[in-house]
């Protein structure tokens, strides 16, 4: 199993998906870490001469053809992973996550290696009110 983290050092797990310039993918088998890499990510200071879209009321954020565009290139370099974790992120990216078939965990545990041994014993928290 490969579980991906969004960082911006390579330890912690960033507060925004969008703003981390890395993943940090671990591979996992029969509970122990056996690979760590180091991937770039694309994210807002990829796309810096994009300008914002305008949200609707009651749109969430990141759900406009634009966007969406670039989420998918963000999730393509983690296609391989089956798990994504971050301390916050916009539905736009979660949903986007989620047609990948990538599980999405949002939470406040900010060390990478603490997060990747709570999930897999099933008690990282998903704080889904992360989402905006």
């Amino acid at each position: 199993m490969k579980i991906a983290a969004v960082s911006e050092d390579g330890y912690k797990i960033s507060q925004h998906f969008g703003r981390a310039p890395y993943y940090v993918v671990l591979t996992v088998e029969d509970g122990k870490i056996l690979n760590k890499e180091t991937r770039p990510k694309a994210g807002h200071h990829t796309f810096a001469a994009h300008e914002p879209h305008k949200m609707a009321p009651g749109e969430r954020h990141g759900c406009d053809a634009g966007s969406q565009s670039r989420h998918a290139s963000m999730a393509e370099t983690i296609s391989d992973c089956q798990v994504l974790l971050a301390g916050g992120m916009g539905w736009g990216a979660y949903e986007s996550l989620k047609s990948y078939n990538i599980e999405t965990i949002v939470t406040d545990v900010d060390n990478i290696y603490k997060a990747v041994e709570l999930y897999l014993k099933g008690k990282l928290p998903n704080l889904m009110d992360r989402l905006h």
